[in-house]
């Protein structure tokens, strides 16, 4: 028995595709359709399916649609919550039905929305990343009211606007897999995991084209995110021994070495397809030999005696591509010298990778520029949005790449819709925003997710010698703004100790920073003075060598703060015709109308 509405589009419609849910009863497929965003929901209950889009990847102040089929009739409803959860009717309905169906077993809903309507209730579909939320119940809306829909709803985070990427058929490709060899999961929160590997090819250059996720069955939500860093070539087989946890006093020296970041997957994400023209080289003495693979598992349940295996597969070919890929890690210099006041509800800090760079490393090595297709914005639990600016010879060009809805949990590289060209003279600066409202200490840059980053990956060709172009701002003037006036020289202990004033005379200045009693009129002004304060440039070759600039001190460029985001056409579906009068008059007389008593959706 099966009901059904509309032919419904062809599932090619539909390019992307994710599972919800751990249990895989509720899978989302999408694809753009011009300004708007098809969608089709296939979920395993004969009840209602609710869907929606969350800044938070909660309840409150979200965007919702629910819909299902009842005794043979489809319905689709467009609905929004408040700030306390409670869900209303949308006066503005932007969700359009193109497609129901229900079988025995499933209950199937094709629609299509604009990706900006003209409708404060609604979210605006960006290439940020997007929390989804979900939810089904056994039952249908009209039958017993609002149902509760209990366990069965949840949060994923999704970048619904990745742009599409030519598929290579990979079947016949030979490949080798990187995997964590029974790892002993620990029942805590969070554990990094980290594992050298030899890459086997070794003696004939080769590409790789693909890069798959192997995740262990049953453990698609333990494994969070898996990185995998480029480590020095002067290493030796000893180092492969044996796994440690990332980030502990007692890692491995050997881990240290490994900072260029040449892959990323994150939960959610599929695998990374190079463009047809691109490719990883490896096999050559250029090429990465020891790679450090880092797996983040999250077990928020604290589950014992976990076992996991999971890892990548590189899928390689010896058809060599025209160009090989290469890896740029632009921003701040991972150091205490990028530091973040407490109980601030915004701060933003800026790394820059600059003209004096750029200009030394492409002017020695391809004056013709680079070709930019893929980014990864990276940084820890205060990050709220990272946006990556780029300047050609000082005028601003649009963004390389940005996410204004930024989630650590979710982090992987986007694919730009045009390769973009940076040039000698160019310089490019990654702006991240931050958070520490829940904090009552300094933040500090560093490994651990509680420290923080502000980093961007490009993936680039032709591969040049630049593996890292970035920044440091200066300490001694951040210092001052707390009333340092002398540091013991010359330094011999790491955070360096203060001399004078009285009230932080021996103490480090960690500890003076600490001390500061910052306010958030105090951590404007901060912030407002470390955007102006004078950088150290980093600019690093292959195996810690350097360029020249390196070490040299650089005025960050005047730019315009904030940045200017392009106004979004907005198009409203119900009421293309409309003036805005008789859309406000209309909204008013619908809330006055019908919205009725507003029902708790928790």
């Amino acid at each position: 028995a099966g009901a059904a509405a509309g032919a419904g589009p062809a599932l090619r419609s539909y390019p992307h595709s994710a599972v919800l849910d751990g249990a895989g009863a509720y899978r989302l497929r999408w694809g753009r359709r011009g300004s708007a965003l098809a969608l089709r929901l296939e979920v395993r209950t004969r009840g209602y399916v609710g869907f929606g889009l969350s800044a938070s990847g909660g309840m409150a102040s979200a965007d919702i649609v629910v819909g299902g089929v009842e005794r043979g009739q489809p319905y689709l409803q467009d609905y929004f919550t408040d700030e306390n959860r409670v869900l209303k009717k949308d006066p503005q309905q932007d969700y359009h039905l193109e497609y129901a169906m229900e079988n025995s077993t499933h209950t199937i809903l094709a629609f299509s929305r604009e990706l900006h309507t003209c409708d404060t209730n609604d979210k605006s579909i960006t290439e940020s990343t997007v929390r989804v939320i979900w939810a089904y119940h056994h039952k249908d809306m009209g039958e017993a009211g609002q149902n509760y829909h209990g366990s069965n709803r949840g949060t994923k985070s999704l970048r619904l606007l990745n742009p599409e990427r030519e598929e290579v058929s990979s079947a016949s490709l030979p490949y080798f897999d990187l995997t964590n060899k029974d790892v002993p999961v620990p029942d805590k929160d969070t554990t990094y995991w980290c594992q050298m590997f030899k890459i086997p090819i070794q003696h004939e250059k080769h590409h790789v084209t693909k890069v798959e996720p192997l995740i262990q069955k049953g453990h698609e939500n333990l494994v969070h995110h898996i990185l995998l860093y480029q480590c020095s070539s002067n290493l030796n087989d000893s180092v492969l021994d044996y796994g440690h946890e990332c980030y502990h006093p007692n890692m491995p020296d050997s881990f240290l070495t490994c900072e260029t970041v040449i892959f990323a997957w994150a939960i959610g994400g599929e695998g990374f397809t190079y463009p047809p023209h691109v490719g990883l080289s490896i096999g050559t003495a250029a090429d990465p030999l020891f790679v450090l693979m880092e797996v983040h598992y999250d077990n928020p349940s604290y589950t014992e005696g976990l076992i996991d295996n999971s890892g990548l597969r590189l899928i390689y070919t010896p058809a060599l591509r025209k160009y090989d890929a290469g890896v740029i890690e632009a921003g701040l210099w991972v150091s205490l010298f990028h530091n973040i006041p407490p109980g601030m509800p915004e701060f933003v800090s800026e790394g820059h990778c600059t003209l004096e760079c750029l200009e030394e490393a492409l002017g020695a090595e391809r004056p013709a520029g680079i070709q930019v297709f893929a980014v990864l914005l990276h940084a820890h639990l205060a990050g709220r949005a990272i946006r990556m600016r780029h300047f050609h010879n000082g005028e601003e060009q649009k963004l390389l790449a940005y996410d204004d809805e930024f989630d650590f949990n979710f982090q992987e590289f986007q694919y730009l819709k045009e390769e973009r060209t940076i040039l000698p003279g160019d310089n490019l600066i990654t702006e991240c925003h931050y958070s520490t409202v829940d904090r009552i200490r300094m933040t500090w840059g560093g490994l651990s997710t509680r420290n923080e980053m502000c980093l961007s990956y490009l993936l680039y060709y032709p591969r040049i010698n630049l593996t890292r172009c970035a920044s440091i701002p200066d300490i001694m003037e951040q210092l001052q703004f707390i009333g340092v006036k002398e540091i013991y020289r010359p330094v011999r202990t790491w955070p360096f100790i203060i001399k004078s004033p009285k009230q932080y005379k021996n103490l480090s200045f960690m500890d003076a920073m600490n001390k500061f009693k910052w306010s958030r009129s105090e951590g404007l002004s901060y912030n407002q003075l470390v955007l102006k304060l004078p950088v150290n440039v980093r600019c690093s070759k292959t195996d810690n060598a350097e360029w020249s600039i390196q070490g040299m001190t650089a005025l960050p460029p005047e730019i315009e703060r904030p940045y200017k985001t392009e106004p979004v056409i907005c198009s409203s579906s119900s009421c293309l015709s409309c003036s805005l009068f008789l859309t406000l008059l209309f909204i008013v007389h619908i809330t006055a109308n019908t919205i009725g008593k507003p029902v708790p959706f928790v």
